[in-house]
Order: structure tokens, then sequence, then C-alpha cells
């Protein structure tokens, strides 16, 4: 299957510029991303999953193979550790390691890094930050503050770990997260152009987001992509579902870009009755892919090894399920048999 993504990247990377007859050149003060050379952050952003050992410890060297595989899909780009990352139940130690490893070895390769860096206060929100610039990660992405739905806090947060890093910004928007409130962040942190779309109804909203900041804040979204057709046709930059297939959604969004639409329905079809199972046996399930396409070596989770409320799982839009057994096993099994041929990795 002949794929050319980064021809249509760099077309949205120029529509964000400008033309060069319009007189528009680059500026110090733009985000990173809009500087000559820079990886796009555009297309399939796949929300890395956290590999834990038996003894229940972050598996870096298997981190870093997520990063490979990722690359051999011909994936866009990769971000961690955010929900679906079990984000949460890391340590700082872990998320330092976790972030240097695949920083490092994301040099190397195509997909664009984003790093997550929201914490459980203001400070170490920015210190993560401040650390992705350090490692070089092409971006970062946060959640707002815990407890915190007064708008104007919320606006001062973002403007605070935005001041913290020149590296491009995207905000995870959850809950009651106005469109009001995206472009006031929009207007007043500069780093921000980027927003993942997870409040509200995202496919209503991409037009007034569009509209109210000149097409210049990019919109992605979440929720396993389940509208990725709908998505591209309404001019999403994007979108961030997790990474066990993601190649599957890469393949769809390079066929659409190229003009071959039926084409990427027919191989966004083989990723939805995936999308369907993996919503009934949620974060367990997705790691059992890895597994089986040879990237894992478990699926355990911490939330489940805690005995926890599983709340990765249901912020990450995977709702409160029930554990993976052996008979969702092989339905797993005989689906990824059944789209082998649509695999890149």
């Amino acid at each position: 299957m002949s794929t050319h993504f980064m021809q249509p990247s760099r077309r949205e990377l120029f529509k964000s510029l400008g033309t060069a007859a319009a007189g528009l050149v680059l500026s110090a003060g733009m985000p990173a991303s809009e500087k000559a050379g820079a990886k796009p952050l555009w297309g399939i952003f796949p929300i890395a999953q956290s590999p834990f050992t038996d003894s229940d410890n972050l598996d870096i060297d298997v981190l870093v193979e997520q990063v490979r595989f990722i690359d051999r899909g011909r994936v866009h780009g990769l971000v961690w550790p955010q929900l679906a990352s079990e984000w949460s139940t890391l340590s700082e130690t872990e998320r330092f390691e976790g972030a240097e490893a695949i920083a490092s070895a994301g040099k190397k390769l195509r997909p664009a890094i984003v790093l997550g860096v929201q914490g459980p206060t203001l400070d170490a929100a920015m210190r993560y930050a401040k650390h992705a610039e350090k490692v070089g990660a092409d971006a970062i992405i946060s959640l707002p503050p815990a407890n915190q739905n007064e708008p104007n806090a919320v606006v001062d947060y973002y403007r605070s770990v935005g001041a913290a890093t020149g590296l491009p910004f995207f905000v995870q928007a959850v809950g009651n997260m106005s469109v009001e409130m995206l472009v006031e962040m929009y207007k007043t942190t500069p780093t921000i152009r980027y927003v993942k779309d997870e409040a509200g109804q995202p496919l209503m909203r991409i037009g007034p987001l569009r509209e109210k900041t000149s097409d210049e804040l990019k919109v992605f979204t979440g929720a396993h992509g389940r509208t990725l057709i709908d998505e591209m046709r309404r001019g999403f930059s994007g979108t961030m579902p997790a990474a066990s297939f993601a190649d599957l959604y890469a393949a769809s969004w390079d066929l659409w870009h190229e003009g071959k639409r039926k084409e990427a329905m027919d191989v966004f079809a083989k990723a939805s009755m995936i999308i369907h199972e993996v919503g009934a046996y949620g974060m367990e399930s997705l790691k059992y892919i890895l597994c089986l396409r040879g990237v894992f070596k478990t699926y355990n989770t911490r939330e489940a090894r805690r005995g926890g409320p599983r709340q990765a799982e249901s912020l990450a839009g995977l709702g409160a399920r029930t554990y993976l057994d052996e008979a969702g096993k092989q339905v797993l099994r005989e689906m990824l048999e059944h789209v082998k041929p649509y695999l890149r990795a």
C-alpha cells in the first residue's frame, strides 16, 4: 500500500503559515512546530500505553520498542503519558526516565514526540514541561488541573505551563472547557496552537474554534477516533487514539489525504471493528493487542493490579469495563488476523 503522508503534512504546515506570495515569513516568536525542519504536528498521534513488568515496574525497553513499532507503522506521531498511559500511576522518576527514553528514540525516527506534562501541582507540570524541552520533545500536552473548574484559574494554569517552555503546546480539553475558554488560551499563550478536544461535541465545536482563531488553532480529537472519516471531512488536524492498532488509522488518514476516499473508508471499517471490541474490555485489551503484535511482554495494568476504580480507562473514553477473559482474547486474536493484510507493522 503506497502512502505519501509527508506531502499533505507540508500542505497543512504551509496553510498555517500562509504563502510566500503573501509575504509571510518564519519568525522567532512562532511555535517550534511552525519552524523550518520541525516534524509536522498533523495526522495520527496515538497515546502510548505504559508497559509494566510482572513486578509492577515501568518497562523502559518495551516503552522504546513501542516508539519503534509506531515508526514501522508509518504513524505520524506518539504521545506519552496521558490518560490511556495510566499517567497518574507513574512516579516522577518513571516519567522522567520514560520521557528521556522516548524522546531519545524519537529523534532518529519519523513520528513527532509529544510529552504529557500534567501533574498533581502547577510546579510539577512546569517541571515536566521544562524536562520535555530539555530531552528534545517536539511538543507538549496537558490536561487541566485536577478539581479546578474556575475558568480563569484554568486559563492561568495553561499560561504558566506554556511560559515554562517554547515548545508547541496541546490543550487537552475535557469536561466543561468551552470554546470561549480555548480561544482565550490561544490568545493569551503564544505556544498554544493545538487542542485535543474531548469536551462537549467536538464535531460541532471545530467550526467555531477554527473561525474564532482564523484557523490557527489546530484541532485534534480523542475517543478512539470513532468518527475519523467525519473528522477528516470537517478539517480536523489529527486524532489521538490508542497505540495498539494506530497503523490502521494512519493508513486510512494517508489514503484520505491522497484523495483515495473509498479506500480510506474501507481501511477504517477494519479499525472500527476493533474499536468496538476494545470498548468492551478496556485497557487490558489494548495492551493484549500489543502483546499479540510482539511489542509488549505483558498486558498488566496498574489500576487493575491495585484494585482501584480503573480511573484511567473511564477517563480515556473506555468506561468501566469487564476484565479481559479467554473468550475476549480469542475474539481479539481472530480480529487481528482478519485485518492483517491492512497492518503496516
